[in-house]
C-alpha cells in the first residue's frame, strides 16, 4: 500500500483553481468515503492479492436511500456501472457509489443488497439497484480469485467519513496503474462562487489508464522519463496464457478510469449530466486520448437538491416537489472546476503512491517524483 504522503502540489505542480480544506471529495458537505484493502499473499492458493472496495456515500450513510440529482456519462464503453439505467431514467441517485475491481462487481453488487437488507429493510422491501463500477486491476492482482466478499461492501459503507477518501493504493485503487505507473485513488476540489454563496466541487478517480509515453503534467510532457514500463511489455499476457498460445501485446492505455463528480451546488440532472461530461477535458490534460481498451465512465451528483427526486412506492403523500438550480448561464465556473479537480485528481493519483510488486512478480514503478519535479522546474521555470 502506498505509504507516500506527498501529493501534487507538494513538487510545485501549478493547477488552476481554489482547492477546499482537504483538496478532496469530500469537502463536499455531506460526502463520505470508505474502504477495504487486501493486499497479501497465498502461495499455497496462488494468489497475490492486490485489490479492495471503495464507497462513496453521497450523503453519508445515514441518507442512504435519500435520492440526489445525478447524471452518468460514458466516454468509452470498456466498463461497467451497474444502475447506471435507472439513473438515466429518474435522474436520482439514492445509493452508495462502490467502485472495486472488474471481476467482483456482482460481489460488490451483493453485499449492497446483503448490507441494505439488514440496516435499512424498508429500502429492501421495495427494489434496490445499487451503483458499482470497476476498473481492471489484473496485471498487480488475482483477479479471479474470491479475494473480496460480500462483506467487504459493508465494511467500506460502514467505516466512510469525511477523512476515508485515501489516496493511492487503497480500496478499489489498490492494484491500479496508470500511465505505466503505479495508480490507483487520486481526488481533489474545488470552491466556486456564485449569488454570494461559496460552493464546492470535488472529484475522485479510480485511476487506471494511460499509455507511459502520453503523460502530461502542468502542460510538460513526460515522455522519456527513465523508469521503466513493464507492464506496456508484450511477454507478460503471453506468459500468463496456456502453453503454445499466440503472442499477444496489452495496448497502450488499457486499464479504465472511472471518476464521481460531486458539489453542493443545487442542481438538475441534466446538469450534473453536463458536469460528468467535461470530466475527459481534465484528463486529456494529463495527455490521454482514450483507448479502446480503457473503460471511462463518469458520474456527477448534486447534494443541493437532497430528497427532490426519492421515486420509492408511494405512501400516500402526494404533492408537488420543486428544485432549486443554478441558472445554465451560469454553469461555466462549475465546469472549470471539474476539468482543474479532475486534471488534479489524476496527477494526485500518480504522485501520492509507491511501486508495487503483485502477482507472478509483476512489478508496477511509482512515478519518479525528483524527475517530475526536475523536469517542471526545467519547463516552467
Amino acid at each position: 500500500m502506498s505509504s507516500s504522503s506527498v501529493r501534487a502540489r507538494d513538487l510545485g505542480v501549478p493547477f488552476g483553481g481554489t482547492p477546499g480544506p482537504r483538496n478532496a471529495i469530500t469537502d463536499v458537505d455531506a460526502v463520505t468515503v470508505g474502504m477495504v484493502t487486501h493486499v497479501f499473499d497465498d502461495a499455497a492458493a496462488g494468489v497475490a492479492a492486490r485489490t479492495g472496495v471503495t464507497a462513496i456515500l453521497p450523503l453519508g450513510r445515514d441518507g442512504i436511500g435519500t435520492a440526489v440529482p445525478a447524471g452518468i456519462v460514458s466516454l468509452n464503453g470498456n466498463g461497467e456501472m451497474t444502475g447506471s439505467h435507472w439513473i438515466r431514467e429518474t435522474g436520482g441517485l439514492a445509493s452508495p457509489v462502490m467502485l472495486t475491481n472488474t471481476h467482483a462487481v456482482g460481489t460488490v453488487h451483493r453485499g449492497v443488497i446483503d448490507w441494505t437488507a439488514a440496516h435499512r429493510p424498508d429500502l429492501a422491501a421495495e427494489w434496490l439497484l445499487p451503483v458499482v463500477a470497476e476498473t481492471w486491476d489484473g496485471y498487480l492482482n488475482s483477479i479471479n480469485a474470491a479475494t473480496i466478499s460480500p462483506a467487504d461492501a459493508g465494511i467500506a459503507i460502514d467505516t466512510a467519513s469525511s477523512t476515508g477518501a485515501l489516496e493511492g493504493s487503497h480500496g478499489g485503487g489498490t492494484g491500479m496503474n496508470c500511465y505505466g505507473y503505479k495508480g490507483g485513488n487520486g481526488t481533489s476540489s474545488r470552491l466556486v462562487t456564485f449569488a454570494g454563496r461559496e460552493y464546492t466541487v470535488g472529484a475522485f478517480l479510480q485511476a487506471n489508464f494511460g499509455q507511459r509515453d502520453e503523460l502530461v503534467i502542468a502542460g510538460v510532457p513526460m515522455r522519456g522519463i527513465d523508469a521503466p514500463c513493464p507492464i506496456e511489455q508484450d511477454d507478460w499476457i503471453t506468459a500468463d496464457r496456456s502453453e503454445g498460445s499466440a503472442r499477444a501485446a496489452v495496448p497502450g492505455g488499457s486499464g479504465s478510469v472511472i471518476a464521481i463528480v460531486a458539489t453542493d451546488a443545487p442542481l438538475l440532472p441534466q446538469q450534473c449530466e453536463a458536469l460528468a461530461r467535461r470530466v475527459p477535458l481534465g484528463l486529456a490534460r494529463t495527455g490521454t486520448t482514450g483507448s479502446h481498451f480503457s473503460g471511462d465512465l463518469f458520474l456527477a451528483f448534486s447534494t443541493g437538491n437532497r430528497g427532490a427526486l426519492t421515486s420509492g412506492f408511494p405512501r400516500g403523500d402526494e404533492a408537488l416537489r420543486t428544485l432549486d438550480f443554478v441558472p445554465w448561464n451560469s454553469m461555466d465556473r462549475f465546469y472549470r472546476a471539474v476539468v482543474e479537480a479532475v486534471e488534479e485528481s489524476v496527477v494526485n493519483a500518480l504522485v501520492h503512491n509507491e511501486a508495487m510488486v503483485g502477482r507472478d512478480g509483476h512489478v508496477s514503478p511509482a512515478l519518479p517524483r525528483e524527475q517530475v519535479t526536475d523536469r517542471l522546474r526545467s519547463a516552467l521555470g
